[in-house]
C-alpha cells in the first residue's frame, strides 16, 4: 500500500471520525436537527435544546473520543510490547485495577470527581500491569502470550472480586459507582474531559514516540537489540503511555472492554503490520468504534439506554473468540 493510498484512507477514516461526532450530538433520546446543533454554539439562547447540546451532548461526544482514542493506542502498545495478540487493557487487567482503585477512593476517601479518580486510576492500572506482567514471567519461558493473558484474567477476576465486595458492603460507594461500572460516558461532563485531556494527549505522545522501536521488537528481543533498540527505555516509555492511557480513559468513561483489543487488528488488517500506521489508523477507529457504539445504546431501547461497555462488550466478545481459535494470530 503506497503512502498516498494510505492518506487517502487516513483523510477518510477521519471523515468517517467527524461523521460520527456529528451524529453523536444529534442522536438520542431526544433527536435534534443539525440546525439547532449550530444554533446552540452560534446563537445560545439557554433554550432546552442549547443545554442539551453544549452540556450533555457535546461533552459525551468528546469523552467518548478521548477515550476512544485512549483505549485503542494503549491496546496498540500493550500488544507491541508483549508481542500478544490477545493483549488489551481490558484483558490483561489494567482497566480492573484502574477500577479497584477509583472504588477504593470513593469508599475511604469520599472521593467523587474525575480529576480525583485520575491520580488513583494512574495507580491501579500501574500496579495491576505490574503484577500482571511479574505473574504471566514466572516459570518456564518468560512471558509468553498465553501465560500473559492468563494471569490478565486472574488479575482482572481478583480485582472485580475485590469491586464487588467494597461495592456491596458501602451502599454509597455502589450508589455512585453503579452507573459507571460496566462503562458508560452518559455522565460525563466537561470538567471531566478537561481534567482527562492533558494526560491522554502525554499517553499518545509516548504512544508515538515508540511506535518505530515497536518494529523491531516485533522481530524477536536479540534482532531488536542488534538494531540498537533500548529495550529497557522502550519498555518503561510504553508502559508509562498505557497506565496513562488507560487510566484517562477509566477516569472518565469506566472500564470499557475489547475496544483496546478489536481496534489494533482492524487497524492492522487495514494498514499492514507498521506499528506507525497502526497507531495512525487506531487513534480513529478507536473514537469512532466507541461513539457508534455509544449511538446504538442511546437507540435501541428508547428512551433508556444500553450502557456503552455493554455493547462494546457484545460487540467485541465474538471477535476475542476468533481471536482465540485462529492460529494464525498466535504471535504478531
Amino acid at each position: 500500500m503506497t503512502r498516498t493510498v494510505r492518506g487517502t484512507g487516513l483523510l477518510l477514516a477521519g471523515a468517517a471520525l467527524a461523521a460520527v461526532c456529528v451524529a453523536s450530538v444529534l442522536i438520542g433520546a431526544h433527536p435534534l436537527a443539525f440546525d439547532d446543533a449550530v444554533a446552540a454554539f452560534t446563537d445560545f439562547r439557554g433554550t432546552d435544546t442549547d443545554r442539551i447540546v453544549r452540556y450533555i451532548r457535546l461533552p459525551r461526544t468528546v469523552a467518548g473520543l478521548l477515550a476512544g482514542l485512549a483505549l485503542a493506542l494503549a491496546g496498540v502498545v500493550m500488544q507491541g510490547l508483549t508481542r500478544n495478540p490477545l493483549a488489551g487493557p481490558g484483558l490483561l487487567g489494567v482497566n480492573a485495577g484502574a477500577s479497584l482503585a477509583i472504588v477504593l477512593a470513593m469508599g475511604t476517601l469520599g472521593v467523587t470527581t474525575t480529576s480525583g479518580f485520575l491520580w488513583f486510576a494512574f495507580l491501579g492500572a500501574a500496579v495491576a500491569a505490574a503484577f500482571v506482567y511479574t505473574l504471566g514471567s514466572l516459570g518456564f519461558g518468560g512471558a509468553t502470550p498465553v501465560k500473559l493473558a492468563l494471569a490478565g484474567a486472574a488479575c482482572t477476576a481478583l480485582c472485580a472480586s475485590i469491586t464487588t465486595a467494597v461495592t456491596l458492603l458501602d451502599r454509597t460507594t455502589f450508589d455512585n459507582f453503579r452507573f459507571w461500572v460496566v462503562g458508560s460516558l452518559a455522565r460525563a461532563e466537561s470538567e471531566s474531559v478537561w481534567a482527562v485531556a492533558p494526560f491522554v494527549a502525554v499517553g499518545a505522545v509516548l504512544a508515538l514516540a515508540v511506535a518505530r522501536p515497536l518494529n523491531a521488537i516485533a522481530i524477536g528481543d536479540d534482532m531488536a537489540r542488534t538494531l540498537g533498540t533500548r529495550l529497557v527505555a522502550v519498555r518503561v516509555t510504553g508502559a508509562g503511555a498505557v497506565v496513562l492511557l488507560a487510566g484517562a480513559a477509566v477516569a472518565v468513561a469506566g472500564p470499557i472492554a475489547f475496544v483496546g483489543l478489536v481496534v489494533p487488528h482492524i487497524a492492522r488488517a487495514v494498514g499492514g503490520p507498521d506499528y506507525r500506521w497502526v497507531l495512525a489508523w487506531s487513534a480513529l477507529f478507536g473514537p469512532t468504534l466507541l461513539l457508534l457504539a455509544d449511538i446504538v445504546g442511546r437507540v435501541a431501547v428508547r428512551p433508556q439506554e444500553i450502557q456503552v461497555g455493554i455493547v462494546t462488550a457484545f460487540a467485541g466478545a465474538p471477535f476475542f473468540l476468533y481471536l482465540v481459535r485462529n492460529r494464525k494470530v498466535a504471535t504478531l
